[in-house]
């Protein structure tokens, strides 16, 4: 398969393919005149680095998991750390996001949204509140 087909099957565009190649977490021969030549195990590769980014997956974690996926001694329970960890880094990020909902919330219940100057929202983010 060329890029293209590649890409299509994937999902993930050519941009990110060649990314990934770059960064040697793909591998595809070449042909006699440079041209990538992707099999079917790149493209089942790329499938699960598209599903582990699409789940928020740094690179990194990616190049891990991977690893891991191709090591048929490895222990389920080192993907399972990984995968709690990332869990954990999730689960943060959502209680963040709770946080500034709140905040603004609040602000934007406090202000009056009339003609007059004074905002609650501009002396909050002024530090002025």
């Amino acid at each position: 398969m060329n890029i293209g087909d590649v890409s299509s099957r994937s999902g993930l565009p050519a941009k990110t393919i060649r990314y990934y190649e770059d960064i040697g977490l793909i591998k595809p021969h070449r042909s006699a005149n440079g041209y990538r030549c992707f099999a079917e195990t790149d493209l089942h590769k790329l499938a699960f680095l598209g599903r582990a980014r699409a789940l928020g997956f740094t690179i990194e974690d990616c190049r891990t998991l991977m690893a891991l996926y191709e090591d048929e001694s490895r222990a389920s329970a080192d993907v399972k750390q990984l995968a709690l960890e990332h869990l954990a880094k999730i689960e943060e990020k959502i209680a963040d996001l709770q946080a500034m909902r709140d905040t603004l919330g609040e602000l934007v219940s406090s202000c009056a949204g009339d003609s007059r100057p004074d905002c609650p929202i501009l002396k909050d983010l002024s530090g002025e509140g």
